[in-house]
């Protein structure tokens, strides 16, 4: 299985594709990546030489942040909101969406399993 930057990417799988395997690289990057070292995206990973793989690590490593760093900054700019006590921070604390979304019907992926609210239905006496 090659490794690029340090993780194991599939094999069987195009370069093009495999290299989004990696946090931090998408389609976008994959593509730029491989233009720069002069790789052909649509060979499959276990295809290519290991010049060709050290090629395209020495690309990842000097020109983006990917992986631990990549996760360890975004852990930063979250740390930070929540420290300015930012509306942003406030909702990361919160665990709600952070960007504007409905929170009436939806978010559930946010805020988790439904919390039971005892005797809201079948209230009487009205």
């Amino acid at each position: 299985m090659p490794r690029i930057a340090g993780i194991d990417i599939p094999e069987k799988k195009k370069i093009r594709y495999a290299m989004r395997y990696i946090y931090g690289i998408g389609p976008k990057a994959s593509d730029d990546i491989l233009s720069e070292a002069e790789v052909d995206g649509d060979r499959r990973a276990h295809e290519l030489t290991d010049q060709e793989v050290s090629q395209i690590a020495t690309i990842i490593d000097g020109a983006y942040i990917v992986e631990g760093a990549l996760r360890r900054q975004v852990q930063q700019h979250i740390q930070r909101l929540r420290e300015i006590r930012c509306y942003r921070g406030d909702r990361h604390r919160r665990g709600l969406p952070v960007r504007g979304q409905r929170t009436k019907c939806n978010a559930r992926t946010r805020k988790g399993r439904k919390k039971t609210v005892a005797g809201k239905k079948g209230v009487k006496g009205h």
